[in-house]
């Protein structure tokens, strides 16, 4: 893996809400991401983020009502970049993840990119 590969690459996803899931895996389709995988639970999610292989990880902060922290922590363990999704602004998020990037939801697919560019870069460093 190359800091100067081209855009592209592969997301894991977690999302409660499946049509916002779909909507994000097809903006990430359109991207030229691949979605390495889904999870729509907190306990789905925290498998995934052991044993999936992926190059960054968009994480919803509330995932039916339980925060994403645990699932943060593993991602951060195996130093990966992970986003954050939220509808309630950086106020939102878990107070130890304050300083991380996140997207407020609705997003646009141009602010989707440019925010994954901008996690995967600084990962590289």
């Amino acid at each position: 893996m190359t800091a100067s590969r081209p855009s592209g690459g592969s997301v894991f996803l977690v999302e409660d809400e499946v049509m916002i899931r779909m909507m994000v895996a097809d903006m990430l389709d359109e991207l030229g991401y691949s979605v390495a995988a889904e999870a729509g639970e907190i306990n789905e999610a925290i498998k995934l983020a052991q044993s999936t292989e992926f190059d960054i990880a968009i994480l919803d902060v509330n995932v039916n009502g339980k925060v994403i922290s645990p699932v943060a922590e593993l991602i951060k363990a195996r130093n990966r970049p992970f986003i954050f999704a939220t509808g309630y602004g950086s106020q939102g998020l878990p107070e130890e993840y304050r300083d991380r990037p996140a997207l407020q939801k609705p997003f646009q697919l141009e602010s989707l990119g440019k925010m994954i560019e901008t996690a995967l870069k600084s990962a590289t460093v």
